[in-house]
């Protein structure tokens, strides 16, 4: 069973950028299917984006592309978000979390494993 540990979050000012870590351990990574959610304050935890086992497929959804990219690096068992020309509505508790799958899931409930959250705040 993969463990998942999320780091690099923090307190940003508008414009400003972040790289989002999440690294696994206890499985074999390349095996899995990675995705990046985000939960705000009193809102559901929504689909941010989320990348392929090898790499060949990485998507985001409609109200970050341009600004979020997902990546990968299977040698090193983490995936990455990097976040650029932050708003004050991306703040949230941003968690990875992967599925054994060749696919590329994007809904809540087909992620069985989930890291703990890094918090990302951006002042106005």
């Amino acid at each position: 069973q993969v463990q998942l540990v999320e780091s690099g979050g923090g307190l940003v000012q508008t414009g400003g950028s972040l790289r989002l870590s999440c690294a696994a351990s206890g499985g074999t990574f390349d095996r899995y299917a990675m995705g990046w959610f985000r939960q705000a304050p009193g809102k559901e935890r929504e689909f941010v984006g989320g990348i392929s086992r090898n790499g060949g497929l990485a998507y985001v959804t409609d109200s970050v592309k341009g600004r979020f990219t997902i990546s990968r690096d299977n040698a090193r068992n983490t995936v990455y978000l990097q976040v650029n020309s932050l708003k004050p509505e991306d703040t949230a508790v941003y968690y990875c979390a992967a599925r054994i799958t060749a696919a590329l899931p994007t809904k809540r409930d087909e992620y069985p494993y989930w890291g703990q959250g890094t918090q990302v705040t951006v002042s106005s």
